[in-house]
């Protein structure tokens, strides 16, 4: 299960970019006599450290060949040989992907050359220019590196010399990799995919003599010393280990002096500094910090007078925070990218509420948690975002494998896929201000809707998102937010989190307004009287927000359950809205299947999660997730309660299959879906599929039931 470089997205993929220049066309003759290679780092070109070498091929150059390269012998007369510069080019490729255009005749070349030397050589997985244009560009009449490069509009320079076609080759990469992204190749993994199913293609190089294309990694270097990844990182919450602020703040005006006595007498190490009386709400940017070392640099620089200062003028400001609800990996993450002690933490609206300190989190400290980490929040354009984002597969393999169950790694992605958006929202916000488009017209807070907004997703994602904006935004505001909206969603699909096939995004007009606006579509929605007319409406009631004013959107997403609350007639639109589930199983008790694959969300999860959203509207349930969803009905009508702990079950069971299902086959260069393999499932989970199936077979009837109870 172990995942490696396969899952890289091609926009950040490290690689090396090749070329070689030759005697000849016929591999099994040919000698090479320039060598020449670039880097890709994060997907983009990185001319700062070429590599050149001359290679010296101990037999004559034809002048043919002289002619298309202008190399001679008295070019190479005092070059080193093939066994000279192999050692340095070796140690410059490393363990990098190779990429080149017609990269199977200079692989062909590199196997030869090695044998003649005794060296045996293991070609790592390679990318072919040529084969990835085929992909794109079916009907193309010429793949040449001319003819692509003007259809791409890459302009070679130094044609016909190692260095410059290892240069085109990477450029034609770059260029490539957004018209593979609209064909739904986005990994290394997808890419060697797809390039092999170019059967015909690559029967006619095999009969020339080039090498085929490396096969994938199969998964990382095994841990030394059998390491383990800490999962405890991964499902504890920040707010389950935090000290409440009141516990830990001072008001703004009192003395060092003071603070130093408390600080002593209650053995804390730091000491927040609320502005009025020292208590919340108060947002990050009014809070200060002051520690054990401000005080010493206080004492240092003012002597004893310093403790008849204010703490103001030793505190650190504004205050750096983490989300309650965040896990404590993404703390740890935290700390060690600002080099800090201590953190605030805030709650849904944010507002700080608590505090962190490494102390807190000593006994969490783990190599694994931080993998993740904090990349994401220092990502400065897409590529940092999707290198970050990258690692993400890989995180949920290892935790998967060291037994946390799916949900909670779904809480982890979930809350990646929350930072992601919030990023990319920063991210777009400083383009609309670079390109003359100013600040935000008003306040706003722009939201995840669906699985991301319920904790729950898995590695097969789209987007689902909204934007919500202050009623008192000035005239031609919702521009302005159109226009951000749509980076955002560039912005999310380049890294690797697709634009949703339905159209919910914020990019489009209905999921995007003024808060008034949205009071009066959940209106609209509420006396609606047919399922057509609430088709996605259903997952705003799982609307988290993850950037701007949080209160925003805690605010629309309350009144939108007041709102529906005890209207079952609404709820149960939704339920039909949604449809009923595909049957899972045959009529003897077998999986139903569609090419040995059976669609466990079409089967089973959709059906659940949406009956459990529209019981908790219904009955005023105001949590997120699936579980607590039910959890909260089961509170209301424990006479369903074995009903609803069977559904509980059956929702991790699915959850659970499909995680496994979607890491196996994502190193296997297939995109991650909701179908699961049967015939490689354990009798273990077989039976737990079953059972799983049968619960959800009278979810309607059960649904309908629980709507009309009191």
């Amino acid at each position: 299960m172990a995942v490696g470089r396969n899952t890289t997205p091609l926009i950040a993929l490290d690689a090396v970019v090749l070329d070689t220049e030759t005697t000849g066309l016929d591999p099994r003759k040919a000698r090479i006599v320039e060598i020449a290679a670039v880097r890709l780092v994060g997907g983009r070109l990185d001319s700062s450290s070429p590599f050149r070498r001359l290679v010296q091929p101990g037999e004559p150059i034809p002048a043919a060949a002289t002619r298309i390269h202008s190399i001679d012998e008295a070019t190479v007369a005092g070059a080193a040989t093939f066994a000279g510069v192999w050692p340095q080019f070796s140690a410059y490729l490393g363990t990098e992907i190779l990429i080149g255009h017609t990269i199977g005749f200079d692989l062909a070349l590199l196997t030869r050359e090695c044998e003649r030397i005794g060296k045996v050589w293991q070609a790592p997985p390679t990318l072919d220019t040529r084969l990835l244009a085929q992909v794109v560009k079916p009907k193309l009449a010429d793949y040449s590196l001319e003819n692509l490069s003007a259809w791409l509009g890459v302009e070679i320079t130094n044609r016909h010399s190692a260095l410059g076609d290892a240069t085109a080759a990477a450029q034609l990469f770059c260029a490539l990799v957004p018209r593979l992204r609209e064909r739904g190749i986005r990994t290394l993994a997808e890419a060697i995919r797809a390039s092999h199913a170019l059967t015909h293609e690559l029967d006619r190089q095999h009969r020339a003599g080039w090498h085929g294309a490396a096969a994938m990694e199969r998964g990382p270097t095994p841990k030394q010393g059998g390491e383990r990844v800490d999962v405890y990182p991964y499902r504890q919450r920040v707010g389950d280990i935090m000290t409440t602020a009141p516990g830990r703040s001072v008001a703004a005006g009192t003395l060092i002096g003071t603070a130093i006595e408390r600080m002593a007498r209650e053995q804390m190490s730091s000491l927040f500094v609320f502005p009025g009386a020292g208590s919340g709400p108060a947002r990050p940017e009014r809070v200060g910090i002051v520690t054990e070392r401000d005080v010493l640099r206080a004492l240092n620089a003012h002597g004893a007078a310093a403790l008849t200062l204010p703490v103001e003028q030793a505190m650190s400001q504004p205050l750096s925070v983490v989300p309650a609800r965040a896990l404590a990996y993404l703390a740890i993450g935290r700390m060690n990218r600002l080099r800090i002690r201590h953190l605030g933490v805030t709650d849904d609206l944010g507002n700080v509420v608590g505090a962190l300190s490494a102390r807190d989190l000593l006994r969490l400290r783990a190599e694994a948690a931080v993998e993740l980490g904090d990349e994401i929040d220092q990502a400065e354009d897409v590529h940092g975002l999707a290198r970050a984002w990258a690692k993400l597969a890989h995180v949920s393999a290892d935790l998967v494998q060291e037994g946390l169950p799916a949900r909670e790694v779904a809480a982890v992605i979930s809350q990646e896929l929350g930072e992601l958006t919030r990023r990319a929202a920063v991210l777009a916000e400083g383009f609309m201000k670079s390109s003359g488009h100013g600040d935000p017209p008003s306040p706003y807070a722009f939201v995840v809707l669906g699985s991301g907004g319920r904790g729950e997703s898995l590695l097969a994602m789209d987007q689902d998102n909204a934007l919500v904006f202050d009623d008192k935004a000035p005239d031609g505001a919702d521009r302005w937010f159109d226009a951000l909206a749509v980076h955002i969603a560039n912005i999310l699909h380049d890294v690797g989190v697709p634009y949703c096939k339905g159209g919910v995004m914020a990019k489009n007009p209905q999921w995007r307004g003024s808060l008034g606006t949205w009071r009066e579509r959940i209106g609209d929605w509420i006396q609606r009287s047919t399922p057509q007319d609430l088709l996605s409406v259903d997952i705003f009631f799982d609307l988290r927000g993850v950037h701007g004013d949080l209160e925003l959107a805690d605010t629309l997403w309350r009144e939108a359950f007041d709102a529906a609350h005890g209207n079952a007639g609404f709820s149960k639109l939704l339920i039909e809205a949604a449809g009923a589930a595909e049957a899972g199983r045959n009529w003897f008790g077998g999986f139903r299947t569609v090419n040995g694959r059976i669609d466990l969300k079409k089967a089973g999860l959709f059906s659940l999660v949406s009956a459990a959203r529209a019981l908790a509207i219904c009955h005023h349930v105001t949590e997120h997730s699936t579980p607590a969803r039910l959890a909260g009905i089961k509170r209301l009508m424990p006479g369903a309660q074995s009903d609803l702990d069977a559904l509980i079950d059956a929702h991790v069971v699915f959850l659970d299959l499909i995680l496994k299902q979607q890491i196996d086959d994502m190193e296997r260069g297939l995109p991650p879906t909701n179908a699961v393999e049967v015939k490689v499932l354990s009798r273990r989970d077989r039976e737990r599929l079953r059972a799983a199936l049968q619960s959800v077979d009278n979810l309607d009837e059960l649904g309908r039931d629980l709507l009309f109870r009191t």
